[in-house]
C-alpha cells in the first residue's frame, strides 16, 4: 500500500521542525506533535498495519526508545509479539549485545538471546521513527540475525536521506516519509 499524497502530507504536518536542537545547526524532526494528533497517527497507524498485514510477521522489534511507540503500537493490531531492541544495560536477562559507530566513539544496543524464542526462523519487523547515518538500526538488525531470527525488513517513520544512513543494512528498508 502506498500513502496517498494527502495521508503524507497529514503525517508530515504533525511533525514539529524544532531547530538548533540539540546543537546549532541541527533541525530535530519532533515526533511528540505526531503523537497527540490523533488523526495523524491513526492515518500512520494504519498505513503500516495494512502495509505489514502480508507479511506474516511473528514479532516486532522496535529500536530504544520511539521506536517502541510505533512497535508496540503496531505489534498489537497484527496480533503478534513486540521485542525491544534497548541500549545497553537497560535489559534483565542475558543479552546479546552490538556495538555501533558514533560520531566520537561507539554505543551498543542489546536484546534478550531468547526473545524471539527457542526456535529459529522467526520473521521480524524492526521499526524505529527516523534513520540518519543508521548505525542503531544496522547493530539492531544485526541482533536480530544473531539470536537466530531473520529481519525481513527494517522500517522508519521518516529517513533523512541526505545522510545516507540506509546504505549496509543487510535487510529491505521501508520510509514513510523521505525527507531530502
Amino acid at each position: 500500500m502506498i500513502l496517498t499524497s494527502d495521508e503524507k502530507q497529514i503525517i508530515l504536518d504533525s511533525i514539529r521542525d524544532i531547530p538548533d536542537f540539540p546543537k546549532p545547526g541541527i533541525i530535530f524532526k519532533d515526533i511528540t506533535t505526531l503523537l497527540s494528533n490523533p488523526k495523524a497517527y491513526n492515518t500512520l497507524m494504519t498505513h503500516l498495519e495494512t502495509r505489514y498485514i502480508s507479511y506474516d510477521l511473528d514479532y516486532i522489534a522496535g529500536i530504544d526508545a520511539r521506536g517502541f511507540i510505533f512497535g508496540a503500537a503496531l505489534a498489537d493490531r497484527l496480533g503478534i509479539g513486540f521485542v525491544p531492541v534497548r541500549k545497553k544495560g537497560k535489559l534483565p536477562y542475558t543479552t546479546v549485545a552490538e556495538k555501533y559507530s558514533l560520531e566520537y566513539g561507539f554505543d551498543e544496543v542489546e536484546i534478550h538471546i531468547d526473545a524471539f524464542g527457542e526456535n529459529g526462523g522467526k520473521k521480524v519487523l524492526l521499526i524505529d521513527d527516523l534513520i540518519a547515518t543508521g548505525g542503531t538500526a544496522k547493530a539492531a538488525a544485526s541482533l536480530i540475525d544473531k539470536v537466530g531470527a531473520t529481519c525481513v525488513e527494517v522500517c522508519f517513520i521518516m529517513e533523512l536521506e541526505f545522510l545516507n544512513g540506509k546504505k549496509g543494512i543487510q535487510a529491505p528498508v521501508y520510509s514513510v516519509l523521505v525527507i531530502d
